[in-house]
Protein backbone atom coordinates (compact mmCIF):
# COMPACT_ATOMS: atom_id res chain seq x y z
CA UNK A 1 0.00 0.00 0.00
CA UNK A 2 1.32 3.65 -0.38
CA UNK A 3 2.06 5.66 2.30
CA UNK A 4 -0.84 7.73 3.80
CA UNK A 5 -1.97 10.96 2.44
CA UNK A 6 -4.01 12.82 5.27
CA UNK A 7 -4.71 11.31 8.58
CA UNK A 8 -7.79 12.28 11.12
CA UNK A 9 -11.02 10.69 12.03
CA UNK A 10 -14.53 9.80 10.23
CA UNK A 11 -17.25 11.34 12.27
CA UNK A 12 -21.10 10.86 12.56
CA UNK A 13 -23.15 11.13 15.59
CA UNK A 14 -21.23 10.64 18.45
CA UNK A 15 -18.72 7.69 16.86
CA UNK A 16 -15.43 9.34 16.07
CA UNK A 17 -13.03 7.07 13.81
CA UNK A 18 -9.32 7.59 13.39
CA UNK A 19 -8.33 6.65 9.99
CA UNK A 20 -5.82 7.47 7.72
CA UNK A 21 -6.36 8.03 4.02
CA UNK A 22 -4.44 6.58 1.38
CA UNK A 23 -4.61 6.65 -2.78
CA UNK A 24 -7.21 3.78 -3.88
CA UNK A 25 -6.09 3.33 -7.74
CA UNK A 26 -2.45 4.11 -9.93
CA UNK A 27 -1.90 5.77 -12.85
CA UNK A 28 -0.05 3.31 -15.13
CA UNK A 29 -0.10 5.72 -18.22
CA UNK A 30 3.72 5.81 -20.03
CA UNK A 31 5.48 9.34 -19.15
CA UNK A 32 7.37 11.72 -21.64
CA UNK A 33 9.85 14.19 -21.15
CA UNK A 34 10.27 17.05 -23.03
CA UNK A 35 13.64 16.51 -25.35
CA UNK A 36 15.41 19.04 -27.72
CA UNK A 37 15.01 17.01 -31.02
CA UNK A 38 18.22 17.96 -31.83
CA UNK A 39 19.81 16.32 -29.29
CA UNK A 40 17.89 15.30 -26.88
CA UNK A 41 18.45 17.03 -24.03
CA UNK A 42 16.03 17.38 -21.42
CA UNK A 43 13.88 20.65 -21.58
CA UNK A 44 13.26 21.94 -18.08
CA UNK A 45 10.38 24.20 -16.58
CA UNK A 46 12.02 26.87 -14.58
CA UNK A 47 10.12 29.12 -11.92
CA UNK A 48 10.90 32.30 -12.95
CA UNK A 49 9.87 35.75 -10.69
CA UNK A 50 8.95 38.91 -13.18
CA UNK A 51 9.44 41.28 -10.85
CA UNK A 52 12.84 40.41 -9.93
CA UNK A 53 13.52 38.95 -13.31
CA UNK A 54 15.51 36.07 -12.21
CA UNK A 55 14.69 32.29 -11.29
CA UNK A 56 13.33 31.43 -7.72
CA UNK A 57 13.96 28.44 -5.58
CA UNK A 58 10.68 26.30 -3.97
CA UNK A 59 11.36 27.89 -0.41
CA UNK A 60 10.49 31.23 -2.08
CA UNK A 61 7.39 30.09 -3.62
CA UNK A 62 3.72 30.93 -1.78
CA UNK A 63 0.13 31.19 -3.23
CA UNK A 64 -1.63 34.33 -4.78
CA UNK A 65 -4.97 34.99 -5.51
CA UNK A 66 -5.89 37.43 -8.14
CA UNK A 67 -8.93 39.72 -6.71
CA UNK A 68 -8.27 41.89 -9.95
CA UNK A 69 -6.16 43.20 -12.55
CA UNK A 70 -2.73 43.50 -11.37
CA UNK A 71 -3.63 43.15 -7.85
CA UNK A 72 -2.99 39.79 -5.73
CA UNK A 73 -3.66 39.10 -2.35
CA UNK A 74 -1.15 36.89 -0.50
CA UNK A 75 -2.33 33.52 1.24
CA UNK A 76 0.04 31.25 3.35
CA UNK A 77 0.16 27.47 3.76
CA UNK A 78 -0.17 28.62 7.91
CA UNK A 79 -3.59 30.66 7.34
CA UNK A 80 -5.14 27.59 5.33
CA UNK A 81 -4.55 25.61 7.88
CA UNK A 82 -6.04 27.68 10.70
CA UNK A 83 -9.41 28.07 9.06
CA UNK A 84 -12.60 27.07 11.32
CA UNK A 85 -13.80 24.52 9.54
CA UNK A 86 -15.06 21.56 11.02
CA UNK A 87 -13.91 19.49 8.31
CA UNK A 88 -10.25 20.22 9.00
CA UNK A 89 -9.32 17.03 10.51
CA UNK A 90 -12.56 15.24 9.89
CA UNK A 91 -14.36 13.18 7.45
CA UNK A 92 -18.15 14.44 8.73
CA UNK A 93 -20.92 12.10 7.83
CA UNK A 94 -23.70 14.57 6.79
CA UNK A 95 -25.99 12.06 5.18
CA UNK A 96 -26.95 8.53 3.93
CA UNK A 97 -28.30 8.35 0.73
CA UNK A 98 -29.60 5.38 -1.87
CA UNK A 99 -26.37 4.50 -3.54
CA UNK A 100 -28.76 4.72 -7.21
CA UNK A 101 -29.05 8.62 -5.91
CA UNK A 102 -25.85 9.52 -7.27
CA UNK A 103 -24.90 10.65 -10.65
CA UNK A 104 -22.09 9.03 -11.77
CA UNK A 105 -21.32 12.19 -13.31
CA UNK A 106 -20.26 13.60 -10.14
CA UNK A 107 -17.91 11.21 -9.69
CA UNK A 108 -14.38 12.82 -9.90
CA UNK A 109 -12.02 10.19 -10.80
CA UNK A 110 -10.21 10.23 -7.27
CA UNK A 111 -10.79 7.31 -5.20
CA UNK A 112 -9.00 6.88 -1.35
CA UNK A 113 -9.04 3.80 0.57
CA UNK A 114 -9.82 4.50 4.26
CA UNK A 115 -7.38 2.86 6.69
CA UNK A 116 -8.75 2.62 10.51
CA UNK A 117 -5.77 4.14 12.46
CA UNK A 118 -4.95 2.29 15.80
CA UNK A 119 -6.52 -0.86 17.52
CA UNK A 120 -8.88 1.42 19.05
CA UNK A 121 -10.66 2.57 16.02
CA UNK A 122 -10.95 -1.26 14.43
CA UNK A 123 -14.48 -1.89 16.12
CA UNK A 124 -15.80 1.24 15.28
CA UNK A 125 -14.23 0.87 11.56
CA UNK A 126 -15.53 -2.64 11.24
CA UNK A 127 -19.46 -1.28 12.66
CA UNK A 128 -20.09 1.00 10.08
CA UNK A 129 -18.02 -0.92 6.93
CA UNK A 130 -20.77 -3.64 8.12
CA UNK A 131 -23.85 -1.70 7.90
CA UNK A 132 -22.93 -0.05 4.59
CA UNK A 133 -22.66 -3.59 3.40
CA UNK A 134 -26.13 -4.72 4.45
CA UNK A 135 -28.12 -2.18 2.77
CA UNK A 136 -28.20 -0.21 -0.35
CA UNK A 137 -27.19 3.26 0.83
CA UNK A 138 -23.78 5.14 0.95
CA UNK A 139 -22.50 7.56 3.05
CA UNK A 140 -22.16 11.42 2.55
CA UNK A 141 -19.15 13.25 3.75
CA UNK A 142 -17.24 16.64 4.18
CA UNK A 143 -13.97 16.53 4.29
CA UNK A 144 -11.09 19.93 3.96
CA UNK A 145 -8.10 18.79 2.04
CA UNK A 146 -5.31 20.35 -0.16
CA UNK A 147 -6.66 23.79 0.30
CA UNK A 148 -10.64 23.22 0.10
CA UNK A 149 -13.41 21.59 0.87
CA UNK A 150 -14.35 18.02 -0.53
CA UNK A 151 -17.79 15.98 -0.76
CA UNK A 152 -17.39 12.58 -0.78
CA UNK A 153 -18.97 9.53 -0.57
CA UNK A 154 -18.08 6.21 1.41
CA UNK A 155 -18.39 2.68 0.43
CA UNK A 156 -17.20 -0.65 1.02
CA UNK A 157 -15.10 -2.70 -0.73
CA UNK A 158 -14.03 -6.15 0.42
CA UNK A 159 -14.81 -4.91 4.04
CA UNK A 160 -12.31 -1.68 3.61
CA UNK A 161 -14.06 1.82 3.31
CA UNK A 162 -13.70 3.64 -0.15
CA UNK A 163 -14.06 8.05 -0.21
CA UNK A 164 -14.79 8.65 -3.66
CA UNK A 165 -14.20 12.90 -4.74
CA UNK A 166 -17.99 14.16 -5.64
CA UNK A 167 -18.59 17.30 -7.79
CA UNK A 168 -20.79 19.81 -6.48
CA UNK A 169 -23.67 20.65 -7.39
CA UNK A 170 -22.46 24.32 -8.81
CA UNK A 171 -19.92 21.90 -10.58
CA UNK A 172 -22.12 20.30 -12.88
CA UNK A 173 -23.02 21.59 -16.29
CA UNK A 174 -26.63 21.44 -17.21
CA UNK A 175 -26.80 18.81 -20.06
CA UNK A 176 -30.00 19.15 -21.44
CA UNK A 177 -29.66 21.44 -24.09
CA UNK A 178 -27.34 18.69 -25.75
CA UNK A 179 -30.25 16.43 -25.53
CA UNK A 180 -31.74 15.99 -29.44
CA UNK A 181 -35.27 17.15 -30.02
CA UNK A 182 -37.37 16.27 -32.10
CA UNK A 183 -36.25 13.15 -33.13
CA UNK A 184 -38.49 9.63 -33.58
CA UNK A 185 -37.57 6.62 -32.15
CA UNK A 186 -39.86 3.60 -32.80
CA UNK A 187 -41.14 1.16 -30.06
CA UNK A 188 -39.27 -1.12 -33.25
CA UNK A 189 -36.43 0.23 -32.87
CA UNK A 190 -36.24 0.23 -29.46
CA UNK A 191 -37.08 -3.72 -28.91
CA UNK A 192 -34.08 -4.28 -31.06
CA UNK A 193 -31.42 -1.99 -29.24
CA UNK A 194 -32.76 -4.23 -25.98
CA UNK A 195 -31.73 -6.80 -27.89
CA UNK A 196 -28.35 -5.80 -28.51
CA UNK A 197 -27.90 -4.56 -24.54
CA UNK A 198 -28.99 -7.93 -23.47
CA UNK A 199 -26.49 -9.65 -25.86
CA UNK A 200 -23.53 -7.11 -24.34
CA UNK A 201 -24.43 -7.95 -21.37
CA UNK A 202 -21.43 -8.82 -18.66
CA UNK A 203 -21.39 -9.44 -15.16
CA UNK A 204 -18.62 -7.01 -14.77
CA UNK A 205 -15.79 -4.92 -16.40
CA UNK A 206 -12.58 -7.24 -15.22
CA UNK A 207 -10.43 -8.53 -17.74
CA UNK A 208 -10.37 -5.20 -20.05
CA UNK A 209 -6.46 -3.86 -20.50
CA UNK A 210 -4.87 -1.06 -21.92
CA UNK A 211 -4.12 -1.65 -25.72
CA UNK A 212 -2.99 1.69 -26.26
CA UNK A 213 -0.83 1.35 -23.21
CA UNK A 214 0.68 -1.88 -24.56
CA UNK A 215 1.40 -1.07 -28.09
CA UNK A 216 3.05 2.51 -26.66
CA UNK A 217 5.14 0.38 -24.43
CA UNK A 218 5.89 -2.47 -27.80
CA UNK A 219 7.23 1.02 -29.38
CA UNK A 220 9.77 1.95 -26.51
CA UNK A 221 10.96 -1.12 -26.55
CA UNK A 222 11.62 -1.66 -29.92
CA UNK A 223 13.38 1.63 -30.03
CA UNK A 224 15.29 1.67 -27.19
CA UNK A 225 16.53 -1.76 -28.65
CA UNK A 226 17.78 -0.44 -32.18
CA UNK A 227 14.74 -2.34 -33.44
CA UNK A 228 12.06 -1.24 -35.90
CA UNK A 229 8.63 -0.25 -34.34
CA UNK A 230 5.98 -2.80 -34.92
CA UNK A 231 4.08 -1.92 -37.95
CA UNK A 232 0.42 -0.78 -37.98
CA UNK A 233 -2.40 -2.91 -38.73
CA UNK A 234 -3.30 -3.05 -42.69
CA UNK A 235 -6.84 -3.67 -41.65
CA UNK A 236 -8.71 -1.03 -43.48
CA UNK A 237 -10.40 1.75 -41.29
CA UNK A 238 -13.90 1.41 -40.31
CA UNK A 239 -16.10 3.53 -42.98
CA UNK A 240 -17.09 6.57 -40.51
CA UNK A 241 -20.06 9.51 -41.10
CA UNK A 242 -22.13 7.18 -43.67
CA UNK A 243 -25.84 6.94 -43.50
CA UNK A 244 -27.30 3.15 -42.87
CA UNK A 245 -30.73 1.47 -41.66
CA UNK A 246 -30.66 2.00 -38.30
CA UNK A 247 -33.11 -1.27 -37.86
CA UNK A 248 -30.40 -3.22 -39.90
CA UNK A 249 -27.50 -1.99 -38.40
CA UNK A 250 -29.57 -2.93 -34.77
CA UNK A 251 -30.54 -6.38 -36.59
CA UNK A 252 -26.85 -6.87 -37.77
CA UNK A 253 -24.86 -5.49 -34.42
CA UNK A 254 -27.14 -8.38 -32.65
CA UNK A 255 -26.16 -11.28 -34.72
CA UNK A 256 -22.60 -10.06 -34.23
CA UNK A 257 -23.07 -9.85 -30.33
CA UNK A 258 -24.75 -13.34 -30.04
CA UNK A 259 -21.99 -14.91 -32.50
CA UNK A 260 -19.49 -13.62 -30.47
CA UNK A 261 -20.88 -14.91 -27.55
CA UNK A 262 -21.55 -18.11 -28.54
CA UNK A 263 -17.52 -18.41 -29.51
CA UNK A 264 -18.12 -18.12 -33.41
CA UNK A 265 -16.94 -14.39 -33.59
CA UNK A 266 -13.73 -15.61 -36.52
CA UNK A 267 -16.70 -17.01 -38.41
CA UNK A 268 -19.46 -14.38 -38.33
CA UNK A 269 -19.75 -12.70 -41.96
CA UNK A 270 -20.20 -9.07 -42.35
CA UNK A 271 -23.28 -8.66 -44.52
CA UNK A 272 -23.47 -4.60 -46.05
CA UNK A 273 -26.30 -3.20 -44.84
CA UNK A 274 -29.70 -2.94 -47.51
CA UNK A 275 -30.24 0.32 -48.82
CA UNK A 276 -34.35 1.77 -48.64
CA UNK A 277 -35.64 2.89 -51.51
CA UNK A 278 -38.62 5.60 -51.26
CA UNK A 279 -41.30 2.72 -50.98
CA UNK A 280 -38.99 0.83 -48.45
CA UNK A 281 -39.48 3.67 -45.80
CA UNK A 282 -42.98 3.85 -45.93
CA UNK A 283 -43.52 0.50 -45.15
CA UNK A 284 -40.25 0.16 -42.50
CA UNK A 285 -42.37 0.53 -39.58
CA UNK A 286 -45.03 -1.93 -40.22
CA UNK A 287 -42.66 -4.23 -41.52
CA UNK A 288 -40.63 -3.55 -38.06
CA UNK A 289 -43.27 -4.30 -36.07
CA UNK A 290 -44.19 -7.70 -37.69
CA UNK A 291 -39.96 -8.53 -37.00
CA UNK A 292 -40.50 -8.27 -33.62
CA UNK A 293 -43.54 -10.03 -32.78
CA UNK A 294 -42.41 -13.01 -34.80
CA UNK A 295 -39.26 -12.93 -32.58
CA UNK A 296 -41.52 -12.92 -29.25
CA UNK A 297 -43.27 -15.81 -30.15
CA UNK A 298 -40.26 -17.78 -31.84
CA UNK A 299 -37.41 -16.65 -29.32
CA UNK A 300 -35.26 -19.61 -29.90
CA UNK A 301 -35.78 -19.93 -33.60
CA UNK A 302 -35.20 -16.52 -35.16
CA UNK A 303 -36.15 -16.01 -38.83
CA UNK A 304 -34.15 -15.31 -41.80
CA UNK A 305 -32.83 -12.03 -42.01
CA UNK A 306 -32.92 -11.30 -38.23
CA UNK A 307 -31.19 -12.09 -35.43
CA UNK A 308 -29.55 -16.11 -35.78
CA UNK A 309 -26.79 -16.24 -35.49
Amino acid sequence: MPRPLWSGAISFGLVTIPVKLLSATEDRSVRFHQVHTEDLGRVRVRKYCETEDREVSAAEIGKGYEVSKDTLVAVTDEELEQMPLPTAKAIEIVAFVPAASIDPVRLSGDSYFLKYDGQVAAKPYALIARALARNTKVAVAKLAWHGRERLVLLRVRDGALVAHVLKWDDEVRDPSELAPKDITVTDSEIDEALLLVDSMTADDISGYQDEYRKALEAVIEAKAEGRQPPEPSTEADEPGGQVVDLMAALQESVRKAQAARDGDAGDAEVHEMPKKTATTRKTAGKASAKKTAKKKTAAKKPGRGQRGA
